[in-house]
């Protein structure tokens, strides 16, 4: 069984990657081709195996060779399940997790080679000049984050004095997002309220996180107004560092599923922590 490696890096075009990356595919003359799944080869890679003719796979996250047999495993329904399988299918394209290309690599024994690069490709698309784009809302989805912060359905919830605050609740989150750079989080519960919409403008399921939301994984993670119970907290399982803001504590947070609850108002933690800030 012979394994060839490609480091891919830089920019390319979805036009230039797919037929260089084909033509390498062919030309290596390798049973099992390997490769790094950066955002530059899934956009291409799979085009690039279909018109080569072979197989591939994604995200793989382990590579075992025995023999003339290949192994990998990957992750599945949302990461819940670690899946082992093989492929008869020769050649074999397999996109590993980058931050795992090196360690398998030298696992196999095989060394990366540079991704050949394309071919300047003729299209019909011509620029007529650039125009500047208006300025849009400030994302408030940042992977690269030290910090996720996680709103629940708590923000909206009567207070003290017996009167809902969401105005000052949104002023709250957007402004301690404004100083810390976190990332921004909600629970499913948040985000289907409609009478939340209009004060909490700034976030969309796209910012949800848990059992039908994204898993992060971000260093730290912070937890307001959320309940803690499985569907919240599956999704931070990722998180390294979890604390929690709840006025419950018998909450879900509480039961082991974050290394510090402090039970107390949101509203007046937050408050001080912007005022530090």
């Amino acid at each position: 069984m012979t394994i060839k490696a490609y480091s891919i890096e830089g920019n390319g075009t979805f036009a230039q990657d797919v037929p260089a990356f084909a033509a390498a595919i062919k030309g290596a003359g390798a049973d099992i081709v390997l490769a790094p799944g950066v955002s530059r080869a899934k956009r291409s890679m799979p085009a690039a195996a279909m018109r080569a003719g072979v197989a591939i796979d994604t995200n793989v996250v382990a590579v075992q060779a025995e023999g003339e047999k290949l192994t990998v495993q990957r992750w599945a329904y949302r990461q819940r399940i670690l899946t082992t399988f093989t492929r008869a299918a020769r050649p074999w394209v397999i996109l590993v997790d980058p931050s795992l290309f090196g360690e398998i690599c030298a696992q196999l024994g095989v060394t990366p080679e540079a991704m050949p690069s394309g071919a300047a490709v003729e299209t019909r698309t011509t620029m007529n000049g650039v125009v500047a784009a208006g300025k849009g809302g400030e994302s408030t989805i940042k992977p690269d984050s030290p910090l996720l912060f996680v709103a629940g359905a708590g923000w909206t919830k009567k207070q003290a004095d017996g009167a809902a605050h969401r105005d000052e609740a949104a002023a709250t989150i957007t402004g301690f997002l404004a100083k810390s750079g976190a990332s921004l989080g909600s629970s499913k519960s948040l985000v289907d309220m409609p009478e939340a919409a209009a004060a909490f403008s700034f976030m969309s399921h796209m910012n949800q996180v848990g059992q039908t939301g994204s898993t992060p994984r971000h260093a730290k993670g912070l937890a307001t107004c959320c309940h803690g119970e499985e569907p919240h907290v599956v999704g931070w399982r990722f998180v390294n560092e979890r604390r929690a803001v709840n006025l419950d504590a018998n909450c879900g947070w509480a039961q082991g599923k974050t290394d510090v609850l402090y039970v107390a108002d949101a509203f007046a933690v937050m408050k001080k922590v912007n005022e530090l800030l």
